[in-house]
């Protein structure tokens, strides 16, 4: 069982990572700090003060950064190779009590996996806006996706196997429109 609630804990917040990058670092480390969930051997670090002091400062400079103009596009390219990587280290870090290779082999596909596929659709919805509005309702989508990172990683550390379900659904969804724009597109070069 403490396999299953760890993958389902690494689930939900590399999903998460998908909407911000930063907030499932601290919400984990908030989690950890107070004994909400114990963080596996070798990565005691995240749980500490000086992660907390970090996390929560790349946690205020990104969201900061997502209501500043063209700034915001420039972020969604940068943060899809960095959402993957927190997306893996949140996974590996939660899936315990298995060899080190199928350690990290779930947490690349699992967490780095659906941080990467989550974090591809809601920056192809801010293109969108940007191309629709000019960039005038992609505050709208930066809060949306700010308040979804924030109640997703509450969620997960409190209603792991729940949240796991539910971020396999959100990650179906994203799945599902990136599979499909991209269907579109081969048919309009083809």
């Amino acid at each position: 069982m403490d396999i299953a609630i760890g993958i389902c804990l690494g689930l939900g917040l590399a999903a998460s990572c998908g909407f911000r990058v930063f907030v499932p670092l601290l919400i984990s480390n908030i989690a950890s700090l107070t004994g909400v969930v114990n963080i596996g051997g070798g990565f005691e670090w995240m749980g500490s003060w000086p992660a907390f002091a970090i996390f929560l400062t790349a946690t205020i400079v990104e969201i900061g950064a997502y209501y500043i103009p063209v700034l915001d596009n420039m972020l969604d390219t940068i943060s899809v190779p960095l959402a993957t990587i927190a997306g893996t280290l949140l996974s590996v870090t939660f899936i315990t009590d298995v060899p080190p290779m199928v350690q990290w082999t779930l947490g690349i596909i699992i967490g780095g996996g659906s941080a990467a596929v989550i974090k591809s659709g809601a920056s192809m919805a801010r293109l969108k806006s940007t191309t629709f509005t000019a960039g005038w309702a992609n505050w709208l989508i930066a809060t949306f996706e700010h308040v979804t990172s924030f109640v997703m990683s509450v969620l997960t550390v409190l209603l792991p196997i729940v949240m796991g379900v539910i971020a396999l659904g959100v990650l179906g969804f994203f799945g599902w429109r990136l599979a499909k724009k991209k269907n579109h597109d081969s048919r309009i070069k083809g």
